[in-house]
């Protein structure tokens, strides 16, 4: 028998779906992770519907990025049942929910997407080669994978602004109609989690009086560890270790791309300093509410903890990397800048000096125009896509779990 990764997989869907059924599910959905970073969006949005006893889902991983490293085993480790692509894309489903874009015009059924990240606020890195440069365009808002073969590839786009829907119109007129502002589920698990502060500090073993310096990276080369790829050793080396600890989160893609043992290995004399790295897959959620200030550049990470009331030091902001006007654009012109020639600690205290509350509000409603109401919003747009009556129970907005940092398995 065949048990490698392309075995079909017998479930729920399909021809042969009532052959091994025990509860007749009466829709068949399909959640399609590009790379990890999708996956753990998606476990903000599946749940969703998980619980409904209407409704079977499986998931898949789209071969259409770079950085799928990690992912088939991520998946896996959900419990849920996981399909080769080849068995997906040759299945009719009811719904398709992706937190990315590319193959998705390959899957047979109405496709919703939302965004995997803090929502269109980067222009897309340029592609290697010897043709001229031409303009980038928005990350998340890419025409060429919304709009394949002369037809717009999803049924809804979920976005979580509704200057979002402008962007889209100028950068895809043809999908703006099947878009809506949904806000942002992770924003409001984030909040959500605020009340828990303490026990997020308490699981990462922070004693009272101890500040919490949380530091963040995106992806590529013009990122925090791009640009100094001794970032972490850097940062702890300068803060005096009885008042200050230090928590960090490098992008998914960075460990997708390296591998687990490298990035643990490359870090292997931080966590000797106490360090304590984040898992790509979650913790770091977690570790921004429980933070004091945040050492960061201009990906999602930073710009949550703007908007949760973390104040922001930008050790690098590449700003021909940010598309203008965007709440990424917005807080590169209030963040001050590490002066990486000076002392680090005085400057953490000064972020603290410059941020307020009215400030960070102000990041929280550039994020999402719709605070709150993601997981009923988005819900019921997936209920719309279903053609099933919407549950009247509204749906929780759990907090995010306790965080096991990888400092913390080592010590």
């Amino acid at each position: 028998m065949d048990f490698s990764a392309d075995a079909w997989v017998p479930g729920p869907f399909g021809l042969d779906a009532l052959k091994g059924s025990t509860v007749q599910a009466g829709r068949a959905v399909l959640a399609v992770a590009h790379h990890v970073t999708a996956a753990t969006r998606l476990a903000d949005v599946m749940p969703l519907l998980e619980t409904d006893r209407r409704v079977a889902v499986a998931y898949t991983a789209a071969p259409a990025s770079a950085n799928t490293g990690g992912l088939d085993a991520h998946l896996r480790g959900l419990g849920g049942l996981v399909l080769p692509w080849r068995q997906a894309i040759s299945t009719r489903w009811d719904l398709v929910v992706a937190a990315g874009h590319g193959m998705l015009e390959k899957l047979h059924g109405p496709v919703m997407t939302v965004s995997h990240g803090i929502g269109p606020g980067k222009l897309h890195p340029r592609n290697a080669g010897s043709g001229p440069p031409a303009a980038r365009p928005v990350s998340d808002l890419i025409r060429e994978r919304l709009v394949v073969g002369g037809r717009v590839v999803p049924s809804s786009i979920v976005l979580a602004h509704d200057r979002h829907l402008d962007m889209l119109e100028r950068e895809c007129p043809e999908a703006r109609p099947v878009a809506f502002a949904g806000g942002d589920p992770c924003l409001d698990r984030l909040v959500a989690s605020l009340p828990y502060r303490r026990e997020y500090r308490r699981a990462l073993g922070v004693p009272p009086g101890r500040r919490l310096v949380f530091v963040s990276s995106t992806w590529n080369e013009d990122s925090l560890f791009g640009r100094h790829p001794d970032l972490l050793l850097r940062v702890a080396a300068r803060l005096p270790r009885d008042e200050y600890q230090v928590v960090a989160a490098l992008h998914p893609n960075v460990w997708s791309f390296y591998g687990r043992r490298q990035i643990v290995a490359w870090h292997a004399d931080c966590l000797r300093l106490g360090v304590r790295l984040f898992p790509p897959e979650e913790g770091w959620r977690a570790g921004l509410v429980a933070a004091d200030v945040l050492v960061g550049d201009h990906g999602s990470v930073t710009c949550y903890g703007a908007a949760i009331g973390v104040p922001v030091l930008l050790g690098t902001f590449p700003e021909d990397a940010v598309a203008p006007g965007t709440h990424v654009a917005g807080l590169g012109a209030f963040a001050p800048r590490v002066d990486w020639e000076r002392p680090l600690a005085p400057q953490l205290e000064e972020a603290t000096h410059a941020f307020s509350g009215r400030i960070h509000a102000a990041m929280r409603g550039a994020i999402s125009s719709r605070p709150g109401e993601a997981a009923r919003l988005i819900r019921g747009e997936m209920y719309r896509l279903l053609r099933l009556p919407d549950r009247e129970c509204p749906p929780d907005v759990p907090p995010v779990p306790l965080p096991v940092p990888c400092g913390l398995r080592a010590a």
